[in-house]
C-alpha cells in the first residue's frame, strides 16, 4: 500500500518526540535528592477501623469494576477480531457517513446495555458506603451525558478517518494532523462545554475564605478569573477542588462539599491544584496527548493497511464504512493499553503539585491533615494492590503523600507531623 514507508518514519519520529517530551516534562523527583526518605505507612495516620473499611470498599468495588473493564475490552477484541461490527453497520440505512455515525451509537448502546447493570451495582456500593447521594434518575442522567459525550467524540474521529480514507491514499497524514489539532481544541473546550453539563457553578460567596484564595493565586504567580463553587453534593459526599480553564478563563473551582473542611485545609488544596497552573500540567498533558492522538493515527492505518485484519472482520477497506466497528475497537484497545503509562506520568506530576502546595503554604503539618481528611472522607484504597495500582491510580496513594511531606517538613527542619 502506498505511504506505508513514510507512516513508518512518521511512527518513528512522532514515538521519539512523545518520549522526548514525557522524558522532560516528567518530574520524576518531585522532592530534592537530599531529602531525608521517610516510608509510607497507613497505619501510622489511619486506624485500624478506617484502613478495614478502605478495604472493605475497594474489595466491594473491585468485583463491578474488573468485570465492567473485562466486557469492555472482550467486546473491544470482537470488534477487532470478528465481522460483527461490520455485519451491524451493513444493517443500518442511509449514505455512508449516517451508516458509520450509526454504526457507532448502535454498537455503543450494545456494549452499554451490558455494562449498565455493573454500573448500577458499582452505585449501589456508593450509596451504601455513603459517596453518592444520587437518586436513580439523577445517576441514570449523569451516565447518558457520559456516554454521549464519548460516542459523540468517537463518531466525530471514526467518521474523519473513514472520510480521509476515502479521499486520501496517505491518508495518515491529514489523520495525525487531525488528531493532534482536535486533541487541543478539546482540552480548550471542555471547561466551558463539558464541565456545564454535569455540575452548576455559582461564584464564592464575598468573604476571608474567597480572598485568601485569591491572595495565594496572585502570591503563586497563577492569573485566576474567579473561584466558583460547584454543586457537587447533589451527586457526591466527596471532597475536591481544581484549577480549570486556561488565561482568561481560568478560575478556582472547589466543591461545595469541601466548605465543611477547615479553611487552612482548603487552601492546601486549592494551593495543590495551582502547582498544576503554575507548571503548566494541562498545557503540556494536552501536547503529549496530542503527539499521542497523532501518533494513534499513523498506527491505526499501518494497522489496518494489513489484510488478514480487515479480512478478519469482513472490512474492504477503512473506506468502508462498515470499517466503523473496527476503528471503535481499535480505539477502545488503544485507550486500555496506553492508560498504564498516562498513570506512571500522572502520579509524578501530582507529587509535584503537592511539593509546590508546600513550598507555597510551607505548612506541611496541616497538609498531613488534609490528605488524612481526604482519605478518610472519600474512603481512597490505602494500600492498592499492584494490578489496582496499575490500572487506576493516577494519584499517589494517601500514605505516600503524606510520606513526601514529612520527608519535605525534614529536608526544611520542620518537625516530622
Amino acid at each position: 500500500m502506498r505511504g506505508v514507508r513514510g507512516a513508518w518514519i512518521a511512527l518513528a519520529v512522532l514515538g521519539l518526540a512523545i518520549g522526548l517530551v514525557v522524558a522532560l516534562a516528567t518530574p520524576w523527583y518531585p522532592l530534592p535528592a537530599d531529602a531525608p526518605p521517610v516510608t509510607p505507612d497507613p497505619a501510622r495516620d489511619f486506624t485500624a477501623a478506617e484502613i478495614a473499611r478502605s478495604r472493605a470498599f475497594d474489595a466491594a468495588i473491585s468485583v463491578p469494576s474488573y468485570v465492567s473493564l473485562a466486557l469492555g475490552l472482550a467486546f473491544a477484541i470482537v470488534l477487532v477480531a470478528t465481522p460483527f461490527g461490520a455485519r451491524v453497520v451493513r444493517r443500518l440505512p442511509g449514505p455512508w457517513w449516517v451508516q458509520a455515525v450509526l454504526g457507532i451509537v448502535a454498537l455503543t448502546v450494545i456494549v452499554e446495555l451490558l455494562r449498565w447493570p455493573l454500573g448500577m451495582w458499582y452505585e449501589t456500593y456508593l450509596v451504601d458506603y455513603g459517596l453518592s447521594t444520587q437518586s436513580w434518575a439523577s445517576w441514570s442522567i449523569d451516565r447518558l451525558k457520559n456516554i454521549g459525550v464519548g460516542t459523540l467524540l468517537t463518531a466525530v474521529m471514526v467518521v474523519a478517518v473513514i472520510a480521509l480514507a476515502r479521499r486520501f491514499a496517505r491518508w495518515w497524514i491529514p489523520a495525525a494532523v487531525g488528531a493532534f489539532t482536535l486533541t487541543l481544541a478539546a482540552s480548550f473546550v471542555y471547561p466551558i462545554v463539558v464541565e456545564p453539563l454535569f455540575n452548576d457553578f455559582q461564584p464564592m460567596r464575598a468573604g476571608q475564605l474567597r480572598d485568601d484564595l485569591l491572595a495565594m493565586a496572585a502570591r503563586d504567580g497563577v492569573p485566576v478569573e474567579d473561584v466558583l463553587v460547584a454543586d457537587a453534593s447533589r451527586r457526591t459526599t466527596a471532597l475536591n477542588a481544581y484549577v480549570s480553564g486556561f488565561g482568561a478563563t481560568r478560575r478556582i473551582v472547589v466543591y461545595d462539599t469541601l466548605l465543611r473542611a477547615p479553611a487552612n485545609e482548603i487552601e492546601l488544596i486549592v494551593a495543590h491544584e495551582l502547582g498544576h497552573a503554575k507548571n503548566d500540567d494541562v498545557l503540556s498533558g494536552t501536547l503529549i496527548g496530542g503527539l499521542g492522538a497523532a501518533f494513534g493515527a499513523v498506527l491505526l492505518f499501518l494497522i489496518t493497511s494489513a489484510g488478514p485484519l480487515t479480512r478478519r472482520t469482513g472490512v474492504r477497506s477503512v473506506a468502508d464504512p462498515a470499517a466503523a466497528g473496527l476503528l471503535m475497537g481499535l480505539m477502545s484497545l488503544a485507550t486500555f493499553l496506553s492508560g498504564p503509562a498516562q498513570n506512571v506520568v500522572s502520579r509524578h506530576i501530582e507529587a509535584r503539585a503537592d511539593v509546590h502546595a508546600l513550598d507555597l503554604t510551607r505548612d506541611p503539618a496541616t497538609f498531613v491533615a488534609m490528605q488524612k481528611r481526604l482519605a478518610v472522607t472519600n474512603i481512597s484504597d490505602l494500600s492498592p494492590d499492584p494490578l489496582e495500582y496499575v490500572l487506576y491510580s493516577s494519584h499517589p496513594t494517601a500514605p505516600q503523600r503524606i510520606a513526601s511531606a514529612r520527608s519535605w517538613a525534614l529536608l526544611h527542619g520542620r518537625p516530622e507531623p
